[in-house]
């Protein structure tokens, strides 16, 4: 996801659960620490440029580095703020790591892929139940987190995380509706796919891709998953011969 989603979603989970003198500190570190993750982009090699797409969510996204990356914020945000705010370790490590632990997991709900169980598997992750960018997912959050700042009340917070579920779960059944939608295409093709997935596109849940492949070749179709599933074929339809 972006790096705001990302924030505002690393943000969110730890104010919900905090104390009402303590919402700023738990919705600043858990922001920082949700996009901290990132910082994975800065590996990279003018002799060899793939090396930040092998890099890139992978270690820094695992579930198994969350407690390690999730301390390495807690050591700096405690040493440059939260001493002078009154704020002990445990409970600043607490706000990281619920920030981190966000990161990795919405990004497996995209397309891309993320390593959630590196290094123990290189399988890559993907979900895909939401877009990278999806201005309808992030601007309510980021409002809902905001509030929740200037009124200094946990509330705000506990509704975003709602809304997160709600989102996410809407994604999850339109992929599915869109891949029954997708499978029943290429039967009236008279394909069997070797592979098909169904992948919403850039900043809404209504407008899906579906790819699948056969022996000779892709196919790509668009489906509109309104109130009822409508493939449009012809619009964007393509196949790749090998």
């Amino acid at each position: 996801m972006d790096p705001v989603t990302q924030g505002v979603l690393g943000a969110s989970v730890p104010q919900a659960i905090s104390h009402k003198k303590h919402v700023v500190a738990a919705t600043l570190f858990g922001a920082i620490s949700g996009m901290a993750p990132d910082l994975d982009s800065l590996i990279r090699s003018d002799t060899d440029p793939l090396l930040y797409l092998e890099f890139h969510r992978q270690f820094s996204h695992s579930l198994f580095f969350i407690p390690i990356g999730s301390l390495i914020c807690a050591l700096v945000f405690y040493f440059l703020l939260a001493k002078r705010w009154e704020i002990s370790f445990k409970l600043t490590y607490l706000f990281c790591f619920l920030g981190y632990a966000t990161h990795g997991l919405l990004d497996a709900c995209t397309s891309y892929g993320t390593q959630l169980l590196w290094p123990f598997s290189n399988e890559r992750f993907s979900w895909n139940t939401i877009s990278i960018v999806d201005p309808l997912f992030t601007l309510p959050l980021l409002a809902l987190v905001i509030t929740g700042v200037r009124k200094k009340k946990t509330l705000f917070a506990q509704i975003a995380l709602c809304w997160v579920v709600f989102y996410l779960g809407l994604g999850v059944f339109q992929n599915y509706r869109v891949t029954k939608a997708g499978t029943q295409l290429a039967r009236e093709r008279g394909h069997t796919p070797i592979r098909l997935e169904a992948k919403p596109t850039i900043g809404n849940l209504l407008l899906w891709k579906v790819i699948y492949e056969i022996e000779d070749g892709y196919y790509t179709d668009a489906v509109r998953a309104g109130s009822g599933l409508d493939p449009i074929p012809r619009r964007i339809y393509s196949q790749i011969k090998y």
